[in-house]
């Protein structure tokens, strides 16, 4: 791995928020995951509920555009493609979309069925096996969210959970679940924030080889 970006990010972050200690585990698991995802040229898909679909947005936000480092394009795109101002103001980017953004497709599908598999239904259409599919939950047990994880597992995709200290159900149901150690929702959610920060700067730092 280029630069060891586990380690580097996962210090960095325990530094600044030395209660993230006990996630170690869970965070390399989780980043060995992803790229090994995005290595295999598949996608990574994020749900999330309220505060939780801004962050998953934000996650598709830093992975999808460079965050800190310079990102060079494929040198086999830029051969095809044949056009320099196109390849000066694109970015190197990972495919990691938030499902949670289709207005016409959330509310037809509230309208004439049920909205608790909303995000089921999407990770049915979109998700294959090698994908993978974060769940952001601070309870842990959003049903809308353990449905979609449940449907990714069924795709062959690989689930991750990103949770609060008691795990919910999604603690069970995930190959990889980080649960940071705070019960209330605001300070799970602030604790999310600087985990998946520093998730994609270890991939960033991965997949572009230079040091944060």
């Amino acid at each position: 791995m280029k630069g060891d970006a586990n380690m580097d990010q996962f210090d960095e972050l325990v530094r600044c928020y030395p209660v993230l200690l006990k996630c170690r585990q869970e965070f390399d698991d989780v980043v060995s995951a992803l790229i090994k995802c995005f290595e295999a040229n598949h996608r990574l898909y994020i749900i999330g509920n309220g505060g939780s679909a801004s962050d998953a947005l934000h996650i598709s936000g830093e992975l999808v555009k460079s965050f800190i480092l310079n990102r060079s394009l494929e040198k086999s795109f830029i051969k095809r493609l044949n056009n320099p101002e196109l390849v000066e103001n694109l970015q190197g980017a990972l495919p990691a979309i938030a499902l949670v953004e289709n207005t016409a497709l959330s509310t037809a599908f509230a309208n004439d069925c049920n909205p608790d598999y909303i995000y089921a239904q999407q990770i049915y259409a979109y998700a294959r096996e090698g994908d993978c599919v974060i769940g952001i939950s601070t309870s842990g047990n959003s049903k809308n969210i353990i449905s979609g994880i449940e449907t990714a597992k069924g795709r062959g995709a690989v689930s991750i959970g990103l949770t609060g200290k008691s795990g919910g159900k999604l603690k069970g149901l995930c190959d990889h679940c980080i649960c940071v150690p705070e019960i209330e929702t605001y300070k799970i959610q602030e604790l999310h924030l600087p985990v998946y920060h520093a998730i994609c700067l270890a991939l960033e730092q991965h997949f572009w080889g230079k040091k944060v």
